[in-house]
């Protein structure tokens, strides 16, 4: 018997000693996306630029419905995180700008507010809200999948960034989902409770169909 393991740990320690390690996989995007992440580059094509993103050093552009903007630094964008298991995002805010009740499927979120007040929180699966307004400075985390929000708080506009624990969080707005959509306006009253004629109002706003 304990031949037999310590035959077991050397091939262990063996198998481990002779495994290929690799530093990192930069994104190959013209490759499929799959749940390990995109094929790599290969190495000898890999320069300092792949991990580096200036993206994020511009304001977003606020002048929408939401007065906000999210731009992210996804493996999509940023082919350097690929398989690192981390991302990021820049939250710019307007005065009264709201990012709506969305969720990430893929990745828990940690936001990091740079200037500004922001009131942020989620909605456990328990149907319980944590909600706080952060200041310069302070943190917030927000598990995965849970539908969580941002809104400048105050009369002037807040920027924030966001840092996730998948290069591919993943993103779906509630807000959008429902009634940017073509999802029917009777199944949207019949599962929401909410009024057909508001359904259509909102359809009407966002740009949903049915």
């Amino acid at each position: 018997m304990l031949l037999h393991i310590v035959f077991l740990i050397s091939l262990l320690l063996s198998t481990y000693s002779n495994a290929s390690v690799q530093d990192f996989c930069v994104a190959d995007l013209k490759g499929a996306d799959g749940p390990a992440g995109f094929p790599c580059k290969p190495p000898a094509t890999v320069i300092s630029d792949d991990f580096v993103y200036p993206g994020l050093a511009e304001a977003g552009n606020v002048t929408n419905i939401i007065n906000a903007a999210v731009t992210p630094a996804f493996v999509g964008q940023f082919p350097g995180v690929n398989g690192l298991g981390l991302s990021a995002a820049r939250l710019d805010l307007g005065p009264g700008g709201v990012i709506p009740l969305h969720t990430h499927a893929g990745a828990n979120e940690l936001l990091l507010v740079i200037h500004g007040h922001i009131t942020a929180g989620f909605i456990s699966s328990g149907n319980i809200v944590y909600q706080k307004t952060l200041k310069k400075g302070e943190l917030m985390v927000f598990p995965q999948g849970l539908l969580h929000f941002q809104v400048a708080a105050g009369k002037k506009g807040a920027l924030a960034f966001a840092i996730f624990s998948s290069a591919n969080p993943g993103l779906q707005i509630l807000d959008f989902a429902l009634f940017a959509s073509n999802f029917s306006t009777p199944l949207v009253t019949k599962t929401t409770f909410l009024d057909p004629a508001l359904v259509k109002k909102l359809k009407g706003v966002l740009g949903g169909s049915g």
